[in-house]
């Protein structure tokens, strides 16, 4: 049987995206290969260093039971070896625990994925132009969308590790310097527990800050307007930058995905301000009063050209700005949602937002 040659390059645009998924797919689960046996190395290397580190601490017991008969030469050298290894010890568990998270995140990836797929084969409804009708403004989309999860899940883990990962490995340190001092100077071994205990203090909010910023839990207790309300209060505190929010009509609860959708708009708009822009205040309006929420952001700072905002006309802003926007766009799309901008050098920028929760509300 003979098969004309532009049928079979004929490849439907649903088709290319589960073809493009599929890779993704397969680039996934060669890195989560690679992953693994970084992490079976590292594992055993943080077993050798735990047994040597084990040894040791044997070796200064001996050493502390015959104290008087030891050089002083011994004991130095020995208690150097032991917190050395102690710190390598520790680096390297967090180390460990970083691939550890970077391939749990992989095999979420991929998990969604493959859901990903399994959707799209049930989906038939495609325009004229490829787009797929029942994914939002069209396949690629959803290609954008996991790819920013990604680049954001990315950044939460620098941050961790950066950040409270960093500071308990100084705690550490920290408190072999008090352990040590104790015995040399205990005047100063009392300066540096209050360091450590400020420094502990410091590490506690930043967690507590990271957590929320990652997952409010008072969001699922209390809804949007106090989570929103809060989120405002922790974002004026560390910005600086005045911020003025009013909220309209009930404080109803409505679906999750609808509050999470509300959450993180606003929460992308604000950061978005506050990291491109420069702003001095900001305001935010919120009205729950009708079936369609519609949340209005406004702020003083550096403007620009958004008219071809989202036309793939990035000249004359910034990418990442625009990039903010337009994922913004493309999550709110996925349930029905608007977005616009408009922006002015003089004026700062405005953005409103129309977020649909007919028969949604319970």
């Amino acid at each position: 049987m003979d098969f004309d040659r532009d049928e079979l390059l004929d490849i439907s645009p649903k088709d290319e995206i589960v073809e493009m998924i599929t890779q993704e797919i397969n680039r996934y689960r060669r890195r989560l290969g690679e992953l693994k046996d970084q992490i079976d190395s590292m594992q055993n290397s943080v077993e050798r260093e735990q047994n040597r580190y084990s040894s040791i601490a044997t070796e200064l017991r001996s050493v502390k039971e015959n104290l008087d008969t030891t050089p002083r030469e011994d004991i130095r050298d020995k208690y150097e070896e032991a917190l050395d290894v102690r710190f390598r010890l520790a680096t390297m568990r967090g180390q460990l625990e970083k691939f550890e998270s970077i391939y749990e995140y992989y095999q979420n990836q991929q998990d969604l994925l493959t859901q990903v797929i399994t959707k799209l084969q049930g989906v038939d409804s495609f325009g004229a132009d490829g787009d797929v009708g029942d994914i939002g403004s069209g396949g690629l989309d959803i290609i954008s969308i996991i790819n920013a999860q990604e680049d954001e899940r990315k950044r939460l883990a620098r941050t961790m590790h950066d950040g409270p990962a960093q500071s308990l490995t100084n705690f550490i340190l920290q408190a072999e310097i008090c352990q040590r001092l104790f015995e040399r100077a205990p005047d100063r071994a009392g300066e540096e527990l209050d360091n450590l205990k400020d420094n502990a203090s410091r590490t506690f909010q930043k967690i507590r800050d990271f957590i929320f910023d990652l997952r409010p839990m008072m969001l699922e207790d209390l809804g949007i307007a106090p989570t929103v309300r809060r989120y405002v209060e922790s974002y004026k505190d560390k910005s600086e930058i005045d911020v003025k929010l009013d909220i309209h009509g009930d404080e109803r609860r409505y679906n999750d995905y609808i509050e999470v959708m509300i959450f993180r708009s606003i929460q992308d708009v604000m950061s978005a301000a506050r990291d491109y822009a420069n702003p001095t205040s900001l305001g935010i309006d919120l009205d729950l009063s009708g079936v369609t929420i519609r949340v209005n952001i406004k702020d003083n700072g550096q403007g620009f050209d958004a008219e071809n905002l989202f036309d793939n006309e990035d000249e004359g802003y910034s990418d990442a700005r625009a990039e903010a926007f337009k994922m913004v766009k493309g999550k709110l799309e996925l349930i029905g949602g608007e977005i616009a901008v408009s922006s002015s050098e003089s004026e700062g920028t405005e953005v409103r937002m129309d977020i649909p929760t007919e028969n949604d509300m319970t």
